[in-house]
């Protein structure tokens, strides 16, 4: 257990020094760039992708689930405004007084609080939110309410489409990323960096189930709670496999299945918190680069 809170914590630690965060930053302009652009060019392709999906469905699953994901979308705004209101009042004043990553702490923390805040808003209202919100999609046209139904499965398709090419990305130059923090941190230890063509084998390959995965379970996506467990399930699954055998290559020289599920707990565990990070746009760039790090770290330890 203290590896695992030791490992969550210099995970934290790493992914807030300067280099590691403008690291991530440019890699989520780049690839939010790249699929906003193929978005603004396919957008009625999955506009009508999704219709046709949606025109399938019973009215009443239609509306449950569009006020559900009505909600969230409710909640990932306010999320934003809170956090964009806080710096625009207080922002200047904490770039003056702060360091660079001081200020980089500060950032991350009013992002994770402000989500912090309305999720607990959520927890006791969300009974109260979600029926307001049915009884709106109740008086609403149907043609209205899959048009704007169908718009948020959209953004939904891309948004995904973001946070897997940020986890490949990440994934990819996982070589570099760790041998940087390991000559940082750990120079006097041994460690592997001749394994990438493995690891880059098994970043396609779990991309590819990730996404056949996805479309197979795309039905689900309109059944709420199930929808919930199961996009968590992916982005938790899709995390560990790639995440655990980079940092496993990197600290055993060899990707081991049987070796690391002896370690599963730990390794399920930081996957899971790093996927929160992904409820949160903007901050959900450093979810890749939290797994990632604070995966070597455990592994390090466990290795002695």
């Amino acid at each position: 257990m203290q590896d695992f809170m030791d490992a969550v914590v210099f995970g934290f630690k790493e992914i807030l020094r300067a280099n590691t965060m403008k690291f991530a930053m440019m890699s989520g302009i780049v690839v939010s760039a790249v699929w906003l652009i193929i978005g603004m060019f396919f957008w009625d392709s999955l506009v009508s992708f999704s219709s046709s999906i949606i025109s399938l469905l019973p009215f009443s699953m239609i509306r449950s689930n569009g006020a559900w994901m009505l909600s969230t979308f409710l909640w990932l705004q306010l999320v934003l405004i809170t956090f964009a209101l806080i710096f625009a009042f207080f922002g200047n004043m904490m770039v003056e007084k702060m360091e660079r990553e001081k200020y980089a702490s500060f950032s991350l923390l009013v992002g994770i609080l402000s989500a912090f805040f309305w999720g607990i808003i959520w927890f006791f209202k969300s009974d109260y939110i979600y029926a307001q919100f049915l009884k709106l999609l109740t008086w609403l046209p149907f043609e209205t309410i899959e048009k704007g139904l169908a718009n948020l499965i959209g953004f939904y398709i891309i948004y995904t489409a973001i946070i897997v090419t940020l986890i490949f990305v990440t994934s990819l130059f996982s070589g570099k990323l760790l041998s940087s923090v390991k000559e940082q941190h750990f120079p006097y230890d041994q460690m592997y960096d001749d394994n990438e063509e493995q690891t880059i084998k098994q970043t396609f390959r779990d991309t590819a189930i990730f996404t056949v995965a996805s479309v197979v379970s795309f039905p689900l996506l309109f059944v709420p709670i199930v929808n919930f467990i199961i996009l968590v399930l992916l982005w938790v699954w899709l995390m560990k496999d790639t995440f655990s055998g980079d940092a496993a290559a990197f600290v055993f020289g060899k990707v081991d299945k049987e070796q690391l599920k002896e370690y599963r707990v730990g390794i399920w565990g930081i996957s899971f918190i790093g996927s929160l990070f992904n409820f949160i746009p903007v901050f959900n760039v450093f979810g890749p680069y939290f797994t990632e790090l604070a995966l070597f770290y455990y592994l390090k330890e466990k290795r002695g």
